[in-house]
């Protein structure tokens, strides 16, 4: 899963990619993160997680989807995490990745993204 986040993430303007004291994964545009991997464990469930920033309307609507949780000490800032125990539906994902992108990054940066 790493390598295939890795995959679209790279694709966008000025993204780095850095691992923090925890081991988490994390995917940043101007040192602000957008994404980020790690171990996690929600309602009993433990497995990879890959936790996006997302607009609030997309949060609402995620959550209400199974396997979506709000992420645990910052999802009040729209960050919203998907455990995954099998294969996600990549298209969809990749979506959520450009979006939290778009979110972050300056809009001089934004605005090359097609």
């Amino acid at each position: 899963m790493l390598a295939k986040v890795r995959e679209i993430c790279m694709r966008l303007p000025e993204v780095a990619e850095a691992v923090d004291k925890f081991g988490h994964t994390s995917f940043r545009v101007k040192d602000k993160p957008f994404v980020i991997m790690g171990e996690q464990e929600n309602e009993g469930e433990s497995g990879l997680s890959l936790a996006i920033k997302t607009l609030p309307t997309t949060q609402e609507l995620l959550l209400q989807q199974e396997g979506y949780f709000k992420t645990p000490y910052i999802g009040q800032h729209g960050w919203t995490s998907l455990v995954t125990a099998g294969e996600p539906d990549w298209a969809e994902v990749e979506g959520y990745l450009y979006e939290a992108y778009l979110r972050t990054a300056p809009k001089s940066l934004a605005k090359l993204v097609k």
